[in-house]
């Protein structure tokens, strides 16, 4: 399974432009999956649903939740259906093994005011706070992935539009608009980028890191997590809130589900929605104003 698995992964990479996150966490399920195929001797070929249902009652058997248990499943799936159109198999045995039934989860995401507060932790002009406030800035703006800001190069950035040009999931690329606000902590940051590090650096990368390379996608997780630490939250907070909270605010100030969708990046309108949040009050609100027997 060893080509196979490594074939894959370059498919991923290349034709589907996977972030580097999500690569390594497909090479860590289906090496898992590789080796109990190992240990109960079954070549990938032999591999049917009541091998991969005995995998999956493994992972239940050591605890595992219910989402990462998904998240394996999905990616075995993922994994067998490019087998077969690389015609090594015949038939996916992962199609008809049930997806364990998730609990809802509410994704955390920060009010107006509590945004407003954690966009100004940056409140330095030294050149690494400038670029931190920039990122922050873009990240709720937009309501970009963490993996769609660094891959931002200078030329996608068109600060007299105020558009950015980005590179999303499967190669798609969709223009996205940045307020002001996030204009001007960008422009800041760009007046100092070349102090950041006064020997090499990075010419094509919008963000770098200290060293002037192109920052990563860790660095901008671990860059939230220190603002984070210093504000008052008491809940989990990360890159993904500030998309979470980009949509929510967005809807909740009336904007359209499928513009919203549009700007995420998003394929289908559910995946959307989960990523919004309305209160009662407001849907109560809303609901009096709107209707025409309220």
């Amino acid at each position: 399974m060893k080509k196979e698995l490594e074939q894959f992964l370059a498919h991923l990479r290349y034709e589907k432009n996977a972030s580097p996150h999500t690569i390594a966490g497909y090479r860590r399920d289906l090496e898992q999956l590789a080796a109990y195929l190992r240990g109960k001797k079954v070549p990938l070929k032999k591999v049917d649903n009541i091998i991969l249902r005995g995998f999956l009652a493994t992972l239940h058997a050591k605890r595992g939740r219910k989402s990462t248990v998904a998240r394996k499943l999905a990616a075995i799936r993922s994994f067998f259906q490019f087998c077969i159109r690389k015609k090594w198999l015949e038939d996916n045995p992962a199609k008809i093994v049930a997806t364990p039934k998730q609990e809802k989860q509410v994704p955390s995401f920060l009010s107006e005011e509590e945004m407003e507060h954690f966009l100004d932790l940056p409140h330095t002009d030294k050149p690494l706070d400038l670029r931190d406030k920039a990122m922050l800035e873009l990240l709720y703006a937009s309501g970009l992935r963490v993996n769609e800001l660094v891959a931002i190069d200078r030329n996608d950035v068109s600060q007299e539009e105020r558009l950015i040009r980005i590179r999303g999931k499967g190669k798609k690329e969709r223009l996205v608009p940045y307020g002001k606000i996030a204009a001007q902590s960008l422009a800041k940051y760009l007046g100092v980028r070349t102090f950041i590090n006064k020997g090499k650096i990075e010419d094509k990368a919008l963000f770098l890191n200290y060293r002037g390379e192109r920052i990563t996608s860790r660095s901008v997780e671990r860059t939230v997590d220190k603002y984070i630490k210093t504000s008052a939250f008491r809940r989990k907070i990360s890159p993904h809130s500030l998309r979470h909270s980009f949509a929510s605010h967005l809807l909740s100030r009336g904007a359209d589900l499928r513009v919203i969708q549009e700007l995420l990046g998003h394929e289908s309108l559910a995946t959307t929605q989960k990523y919004t949040h309305l209160d009662l009050k407001h849907l109560l609100d809303v609901y009096k104003k709107s209707h025409p027997r309220s």
